[in-house]
């Protein structure tokens, strides 16, 4: 029989998370709670599944998200998320039929992008999407940092303070949305993620461990950074602390908190090494060390992944650095963002036209999603071949217009 795509119903539900558990290899199993508890943040009009003889086979989801553009506008996102095809049904266009869908219904609801992290990078490029933010975690060896062991506090006239969760529900929806106003690359957190993240909704498949929370406040009394953690219980065999603490959160909106909250959680009794979690590839972390070399990379990839439904809307939303006009002829296989463009832009604003001028550049929509955010140089891109240069110096006017002096970063797993 063939097997079917569309949007499941409410009895579909226990099936679908069923198979989305299967696809992500946790048991499939979930009591009556955790069911209702996961179908409360759901709109099933964007959840999809596909079905061969009524048992589901494999899943897919989007919810409505706000990116920060460069210059700190937001977009209109269908965000992507529970994407997976169980294992006997793999490689039977299933992905390709729920994403095709979603796109379409993105568009028709009038969202300029599509947002996702890609699990694996192959997936993902041949629907248009591209990767537009970088991850980069540290490990930072504590002992070999240099910091003070005796540090007590900021010398700024700020201090530290630890919090519990039912005051970061408070204060961290606010203090993020002002990071989001500033940080291109961040999406939104609603209430129910905040909910999950401090322990107030609890999904029995994922065994929470209440973490320590630290806030950083100014001279002035202002919340201005936000630092969670857990810590494990490690001990050598002379009976000497070997602890880590792993960072799960951190919110700092100037240089003074980042540099409060990291010395604080660098200063904890017992705590030899710190994880940092998903910070920006160009993070403060290893320059406010003494000794840069404590902090070691173990982990830099891919993380957000961007993918244009509205060429113009996206490109007008972004601030850029200087006057100039490029004429770029975007290809897309499956025409939801193809034509040419002429980007006339400034520091005062931009407009986006469809254009019958000759093209300066000629670049897949993909390419586009990975310059706009401005992670990437074109200069790269072309060098990869991934760009033609009609118009000699158009690539390096690229570069000029859509680079940002820091990278862009996306905080949030989704």
């Amino acid at each position: 029989m063939t097997v079917e795509t569309r949007l499941i119903t409410e009895s579909d539900y226990p099936d679908w998370l069923r198979a989305l558990s299967t696809g992500f290899l946790r048991p499939p199993v979930f009591t009556d709670e955790e069911i209702a508890t996961r179908r409360a943040s759901m709109d099933l009009g964007r959840v999809r599944g596909a079905f061969d003889e009524g048992r589901c086979v494999a899943t897919y989801r989007s919810f409505a998200q706000q990116l920060t553009m460069a210059g700190g506008a937001r977009v209109a996102a269908s965000a992507v998320s529970n994407v997976t095809v169980s294992p006997t049904h793999r490689r039977r266009g299933l992905l390709s039929r729920m994403t095709e869908a979603e796109l379409a219904d993105a568009k028709e609801r009038g969202e300029s992008v599509s947002t996702l992290i890609a699990a694996e990078y192959p997936i993902y490029g041949r629907y248009g999407y591209g990767p537009v933010t970088t991850t980069t975690e540290w490990s930072v060896d504590v002992p070999r940092t240099g910091l003070d062991p005796r540090w007590s506090g900021p010398d700024d006239g700020g201090r530290v303070d630890l919090v519990d969760g039912t005051d970061v529900r408070k204060l961290g929806p606010e203090l993020h949305q002002r990071l989001a106003a500033v940080q291109h690359g961040a999406v939104d957190r609603d209430e129910h993620w905040w909910r999950v993240n401090t322990g107030a909704v609890r999904m029995p498949a994922f065994p929470w461990t209440e973490p320590f929370y630290a806030v950083y406040r100014s001279a002035a009394g202002t919340v201005e950074g936000l630092l969670t953690y857990v810590a494990d219980d490690k001990w050598g065999d002379a009976k000497q602390p070997l602890n880590t603490a792993t960072v799960r959160d951190m919110i700092a909106l100037t240089p003074a908190a980042e540099r409060a909250l990291w010395h604080f959680v660098c200063s904890v009794d017992w705590i030899t090494t710190v994880r940092t979690g998903n910070r920006a590839p160009d993070d403060l972390l290893p320059h406010l060390l003494p000794d840069p070399r404590a902090a070691r990379v173990v982990t830099q990839a891919d993380f957000l992944w961007l993918r244009l439904l509205d060429v113009r809307a996206v490109l007008e939303s972004r601030t850029y650095p200087s006057s100039a006009h490029l004429v770029l002829d975007v290809r897309d296989s499956s025409s939801l963002a193809a034509g040419r463009f002429l980007l006339d832009a400034s520091p005062s604003g931009a407009a986006c036209v469809p254009s019958s001028q000759s093209p300066d550049l000629t670049l897949d929509v993909r390419e586009l999603a990975t310059l706009c955010l401005g992670d990437e140089p074109a200069s790269r891109l072309a060098a990869l071949g991934r760009i033609d240069e009609h118009r000699p110096g158009a690539v390096a006017l690229a570069d000029t217009l859509f680079r940002t002096g820091r990278r862009p970063w996306c905080p949030d797993v989704f």
